[in-house]
């Protein structure tokens, strides 16, 4: 078969295209047949690795954790799929050397969820780190439910910051399936349309005019969980436009690692800021997350493509390189490898 491999870190010249031998399911695991494989910033930043050069923790690695596929064989003591079952994986690479770049892929069982009968591949392939990323945003609140579901919540105030990066995307769709009202900020017209075509209900561009006051103006109350990819550029508007007991869910550090933040405005408020990482949010909280992203999915609120708000990049699997480069540069959408 084919796969994509490192045996160092690196930019994307260390990347190499060869041939594997088809790997065998152990005890729990199964193996999937890879249709489409999703990039996410964490896979080219696990390449890059602190520097250059830098010695792995396995030999050889196949990057990228998410994708879709076909359940193609099983292993001793796995429930609950099937050969033939429809699939989307998550966090597959994760304290493992085998991602989904490549044709066939291992994963342990409980990283493999049935796709529902009418979700494509691409939708699959989409899901894992930024959806699944976006609902433990959306429920780390003290004050609001664990779980998503239609009505869960309705009353809340979300605000989404960067409203059409993949996972701002997901946390616009979610929230609204879960009743919230759903404001996003973004940086410019096209953005805007795409957080609109999201299903965001109110969009902020925060370049022009009064960010802080265009927020206000649609909850006077103030936002009661924000969604945040950029917390050192927005500590000062996240101040300014929360409400009493609001959490801000950090899920990345776009525009610094240092945050600086005023004591006594905070204080008052009560605010907490939740930082995320999937990697470490836990099983409850993952299995959480995996059952209502799949029943989003299933309800049809989670499609991606430009009409539904998040732009597809496709890559054949001889240009992983290129698709890690392109989110790497920043690209705007969803960039997927076809397998």
């Amino acid at each position: 078969m084919k796969a994509i491999t490192y045996t160092r870190t690196g930019d994307t010249s260390v990347l190499d295209l060869v041939d594997r031998e088809i790997p065998e399911p152990g005890p729990g695991e199964v193996r999937v047949k890879v249709a489409v494989s999703g990039v996410n910033p964490t896979d080219w930043k696990n390449r890059e690795g602190a520097r250059a050069g830098d010695a792995l923790d396995f030999d050889e690695v196949v990057p990228n954790q998410d994708g879709a596929g076909t359940v193609d064989a099983a292993g001793t003591g796995v429930e609950g799929l099937a050969v033939g079952d429809r699939v989307w994986l998550y966090l597959s690479q994760h304290r493992r050397p085998t991602g989904t770049a490549q044709e066939y892929t291992v994963v342990p069982a409980e990283r493999v969820v049935r796709l529902p009968d009418h979700v494509g591949f691409d939708v699959g392939a989409s899901l894992g780190v930024p959806a699944m990323t976006a609902h433990r945003a959306l429920t780390v609140s003290e004050d609001s439910p664990s779980r998503l579901h239609p009505g869960a919540l309705v009353g809340r105030t979300v605000l989404v910051a960067g409203g059409a990066g993949a996972v701002g995307h997901a946390a616009i769709q979610l929230g609204r399936w879960a009743g919230a009202t759903v404001v996003t900020t973004v940086s410019g017209p096209e953005k805007a349309a795409l957080a609109t075509a999201a299903g965001a209900h109110h969009v902020v561009n925060y370049t022009t005019g009064d960010a802080a006051a265009s927020i206000r103006a649609i909850a006077p109350d103030g936002v009661d969980l924000v969604v945040e990819v950029a917390p050192a550029q927005n500590a000062e508007l996240n101040a300014a436009v929360t409400s009493t007991r609001a959490s801000i869910a950090v899920y990345a550090n776009n525009g610094g690692n240092t945050i600086t933040l005023d004591v006594r405005p905070n204080m008052v408020l009560n605010t907490r800021y939740q930082f995320i990482l999937l990697y470490t949010v836990g099983e409850a909280a993952l299995k959480a997350a995996q059952d209502d992203v799949n029943a989003a999915a299933g309800a049809g609120v989670l499609e991606v493509g430009e009409s539904a708000g998040l732009p597809l990049h496709r890559f054949p699997l001889s240009g992983t390189a290129a698709a890690h480069d392109a989110v790497q540069n920043g690209v705007t959408g969803k960039v997927l490898i076809d397998i």
